[in-house]
């Protein structure tokens, strides 16, 4: 890191709740989320010309999917293998989507009406995941794998359906694959598809709230608890949206440190967050402030990088929460980029727990709620 990168690396953790304690909370976005069907359907993408639009976008497309069997057996082997102070295993936060679309009944009414499945039922679809969402459930009764809330499913229902309305070629392509997580060459308009409440028009946010509501009961009827922390899929979030998720429970929302609301027609409105900042809802704010994405570039050192930002935050005095996403974990597509982000990751929590040996591994909800309890 260049001394500018250390500084703003320091000041954005003075802000905020602190605590002496050693806490690492592990944040892992897109859980139960389509973003690469297969190999073959990535490489039958590319001959029709719908290829990545960025180094990041390509990253996604060419290793993550829906974690299979194998995917979840092997990273539990590694949360196994850490212990903290109290003897408790590292934990991941799976935040989680708990829909896909419904491909086929989408196709049946000629893309004149959104529907969805439950992600367990798009499992089912896939030929190393029939017992992944067994593992999913061994994996919150073993307390490895938590998942939280990210949304209903990770799409821009609005815009993806009016570009398949419109007959838009590449979209169509990637629906044909049963993929929607692509960047069209010739885009309808500036919403990402991965981004689930970005909006063009202030009125779509009365349809975001039906599906803030539908997805946190899925959620329930999924998991057998409420979910009680939100991560949005790719930020982009409207706070009067806030409003629906405290009312079906969400307690903490996890939010950039400078969020870029979405006001309409490409505006966008700034907001500053700190860890313990509290809404009107009574909602409050976790922030992330470490990052371990191995899969991004594989000449970085991201066990020192990470290292580095861990050591930080707890000059400070902040939990060290690190985001990590699934797609570093993922080998069903690309099975070396499994083999590299396990492999990294066990030896990162060998690091931790050998350079702190009081630290303390923890779940987003349970930092939130220490939060709660030491600001009363």
């Amino acid at each position: 890191m260049t001394k500018k990168e250390i500084l703003i690396k320091n000041l954005s953790n003075i802000p905020g709740w602190r605590t002496k304690r050693k806490i690492v909370v592990i944040e892992s976005d897109d859980w139960g989320a389509i973003r690469m069907s297969s190999k073959q359907n990535l490489d039958q993408l590319s001959k029709q010309g719908v290829k990545p639009c960025s180094d990041d976008e390509a990253r996604y497309l060419q290793n993550d999917s829906l974690a299979s069997e194998n995917d979840l057996i092997g990273l539990f082997e590694v949360l196994t293998s850490a212990k903290d102070r109290q003897n408790r295993n590292a934990v991941f936060n799976a935040v989680a989507v708990v829909a896909n679309p419904d491909f086929d009944k989408i196709r049946e009414n000629g893309f004149q009406k959104y529907e969805y499945e439950p992600f367990n039922e798009t499992l089912k679809r896939y030929p190393e995941h029939g017992n992944s969402f067994a593992l999913w459930q061994e994996g919150i009764a073993n307390q490895l794998f938590i998942p939280q809330f990210h949304g209903r499913e990770h799409l821009n229902v609005t815009s993806w359906m009016k570009a398949l309305q419109v007959g838009d070629k590449d979209t169509l392509a990637a629906f044909d694959l049963r993929v929607y997580g692509i960047t069209p060459r010739n885009p309808i308009n500036s919403i990402s598809y991965q981004a689930a409440f970005d909006f063009v028009d202030i009125k779509e946010l009365e349809y975001q709230k039906s599906v803030l509501t539908e997805g946190l009961i899925l959620f329930e009827k999924l998991f057998g608890y409420k979910a009680t922390f939100f991560v949005p899929t790719n930020g982009p979030f409207n706070n009067q949206l806030e409003e629906t998720t405290a009312k079906m429970g969400i307690k903490y929302m996890g939010a950039a440190k400078i969020q870029a609301e979405p006001i309409g027609n490409g505006q966008f409105k700034k907001h500053f967050h700190y860890l313990g900042q509290q809404n009107k809802f009574g909602q409050r704010y976790l922030t992330r402030n470490c990052f371990f994405e191995p899969s991004s570039n594989l000449k970085s050192d991201w066990i020192d990088a990470c290292m580095n930002d861990i050591s930080i935050a707890f000059r400070w005095h902040k939990p060290a929460v690190i985001s990590s996403h699934r797609v570093n974990y993922i080998g069903c597509i690309n099975p070396a980029n499994r083999d590299n982000g396990l492999s990294k990751l066990k030896e990162l929590l060998y690091q931790i727990v050998k350079k702190w040996p009081d630290v303390e591994f923890m779940t987003s909800a349970e930092l939130g709620d220490l939060t709660v309890r030491n600001t009363k």
